[in-house]
């Protein structure tokens, strides 16, 4: 059990450390490949261990909060020399006062008050611990893996005469090591260390291209996060000051109100939002596009974003029937709603998936928020099944983008024949972001479920949930809008991509078949400290008083419609090819007609983006400013 915490935390830095030093691609390639598989393995193992919590005494003959120390320090002083390298005040003055303040708590309150480490433990493991860890390290392995030949086919693609791989495998494998530390860590003093190394880490990543873009972007990411990690210790001394502890367990355990500090928890929530890219605050997360979309798909799926829901479902026991909770509830619903309608406008598919993020993370903060069993179980649900849905649908934009040279929604048209099962692999991403039996919709009918009371909440969901079918539907018909042409050529890839795309595909459906076991199995005894399991498991159909999900019925019923739809194509490959009737003005030419002054106009199809309701320029100040309101209620009701 310690084994295993130690190999998931420290062999991502040292492979890490390896990455850096390798010259050879293949060494490189070969020690990514083997970090992964480790990674991999070894959370599948952790399961036997969970529950545990432990506190090592010594680590390289170091005690853990002397081994922690010296590289919190060294992080923050990496912050700020960025801060002055690129001549940004919003991230010198977080950084600077960060430093004041963990001198000051670190050095002088908590040695002063002479906490031990047995006081508290460092490491604790329960289920949703566990969960994560699976997350971080099988689906961000994976996508390190994916990275292996789409980088060389970046960097061939940018003309670099030097690679900067190894630079970009040291960060992606530290900021795994760093995820599973975070996750792993039940004194939040060194939670707080690792939520720095993330965001140290996501500020390289953004940057890695080195243009004016990337570099403006990467600024903007560091500055942001940097707030949250201010936001965080001081957070840490309101908690310590009110119940003199900086044990994560005890501080669930202390409702809010009786000892535990209001602000506290506020600041808390504060910089998960920062993290989860929460409006008015979702700027960095955007802009992390221009980033390769390896960086993309970790940073959405497994990582970084991530982070700030763990922290406010982990706190959410702590909150439980409070005005803070209910003011995370209709924040995270309106976040829900506002990201959905930001995506419909949007016809760049890196943005879209951009958007749809922020809004799956608005609906796990809503559910959290709620905070009822029901409500706690669909967050759980949504974290899983978005982390592998969406780093599948981040990679397939990936490979089809180093293939049209396009990141365009309507630039894929009709891909299904230049790129077969890469663009079936999308659509069936698409399939499960939106439609049973897949584990997303699952646990929307949960939070919905969930909101039923709550009419604020249930309002900005329905609406919100509208709107997302409306942009995931309308992708997926792009990708299969041209007619059939005959048999399909499939497409060259590297044996890599193909594993990395088709185990997400297939670990996204074998996950919806198992959500039954999953939820018996991991979700239950995860909830049972805190909360009464809200749902029955009867023949694979979950029930509860509002009804019933029949997840296996619906599985079977998917199965026979995907074979039913396989039917379809093989008749439709021998139907005749008709051009469309273009009122009896068409040429030879398909698609063609003639115009005003006899001129050759073609025929175009297009989608409709609605951008004068739903764009950017429209909807983002007004987003930002209500959604900065709501943050002011939150923080400003705890003062």
């Amino acid at each position: 059990m310690k084994e295993l915490t130690y190999i998931l935390i420290l062999l991502p830095f040292l492979a890490a450390l390896s990455c850096l030093s390798a010259i050879s691609g293949r060494v490189r390639s070969f020690i990514v490949l083997t970090t992964g598989c480790v990674l991999i393995a070894s959370s599948l193992l952790l399961i036997h261990y969970v529950p545990f919590a432990f506190t090592p005494q010594t680590v390289f003959g170091l005690g853990v909060h002397g081994l922690i120390q010296v590289p919190d320090f060294i992080l923050m002083a990496a912050i700020l020399y960025f801060g002055f390298k690129h001549r940004s005040l919003l991230v010198i003055v977080p950084a600077a006062l960060q430093i004041v303040l963990v001198t000051w708590f670190e050095g002088f309150i908590i040695k002063g008050q002479k906490i031990s480490w047995p006081d508290t433990q460092a490491f604790y493991c329960d289920n949703l611990s566990l969960i994560m860890v699976l997350i971080i390290s099988i689906v961000g392995s994976i996508i390190c893996f994916q990275a292996l030949p789409y980088m060389k086919n970046h960097e061939e693609h940018l003309h670099l005469p030097t690679t900067r791989q190894p630079r970009f495998f040291f960060v992606m494998l530290f900021f795994l090591g760093a995820m599973n530390g975070l996750v792993l860590s039940n004194d939040t003093t060194v939670i707080h260390f690792f939520f720095e190394a993330t965001t140290l880490c996501s500020f390289l990543l953004i940057g890695h291209d080195g243009t004016e873009k990337a570099i403006r972007n990467s600024v903007r990411a560091l500055w942001m996060n940097s707030v949250g990690c201010l936001a965080f210790i001081v957070a840490l001394m309101l908690i310590y000051k009110s119940l003199g502890s900086i044990d994560m367990q005890q501080i669930i355990r202390t409702p809010v109100g009786a000892g535990l500090s209001f602000l506290a928890l506020a600041l808390l929530c504060l910089a998960s939002f920062t993290k989860s890219a929460q409006f008015p605050l979702q700027s960095w997360l955007v802009g992390a596009m221009v980033a390769p979309t390896p960086v993309s798909a970790l940073l959405h799926s497994s990582t970084m974003v991530k982070i700030g829901v763990y922290l406010v479902i982990r706190l959410a026991p702590a909150m439980q029937g409070s005005f803070l909770s209910h003011c995370i509830a209709i924040f995270g619903a309106f976040t829900f709603l506002a990201a959905a309608g930001l995506a419909v406008g949007q016809s760049n598919g890196k943005k879209v998936l951009a958007y749809s993020t922020i809004s799956n993370l608005g609906l796990i903060f809503a559910c959290a928020g709620l905070n009822t069993p029901e409500s706690i179980t669909a967050a759980i649900l949504l974290i899983i099944f978005h982390a592998v849905t969406k780093a599948l649908l981040f990679l397939c934009v990936g490979t089809i983008e180093q293939h049209i040279e396009s990141r365009d929604i309507e630039d894929m048209r009709g891909l299904y024949a230049k790129m077969p099962l890469t663009a079936l692999i999308t659509v069936m991403g698409v399939v499960m972001m939106i439609m049973p039996p897949f584990g997303l919709l699952l646990g929307k009918w949960m939070a919905m479920e969930a909101a039923a009371a709550n009419i604020y909440v249930i309002i900005l969901t329905a609406i919100g949930s509208a709107l997302t079918a409306m942009y995931w539907a309308r992708w997926a018909g792009t990708l299969m809008s041209d007619p059939f042409a005959g048999k399909f050529t499939l497409e060259k890839q590297p044996v890599v991509t193909w594993a990395a795309l088709l185990s997400l595909c297939a670990g996204a459906g074998i996950l919806s078949i198992a959500v039954p076991w999953l939820y018996e199995g991991l979700f239950t005894p995860s909830m049972s400290l805190n909360y009464v399991p809200p749902y029955s498991l009867n023949d694979g159909i979950l029930e509860n008083s509002y009804g019933v999900f029949a997840a296996l019925p619906l599985c079977l019923i998917a199965v026979l419609g995907f074979l039913q739809s396989i039917w379809a194509v093989r008749g439709a490959t021998k139907a005749r090819i008709c051009a469309p009737y273009l009122s009896g003005i068409q040429t030879a030419a398909p698609r063609v007609f003639t115009g005003p002054m006899n001129q050759l106009v073609k025929a175009e199809a297009g989608n409709y983006y609605l951008s004068n309701i739903f764009g950017e320029r429209k909807l983002t100040v007004w987003i930002n400013l209500a959604a900065g309101v709501l943050l002011t209620l939150i923080v400003g009701g705890a003062l």
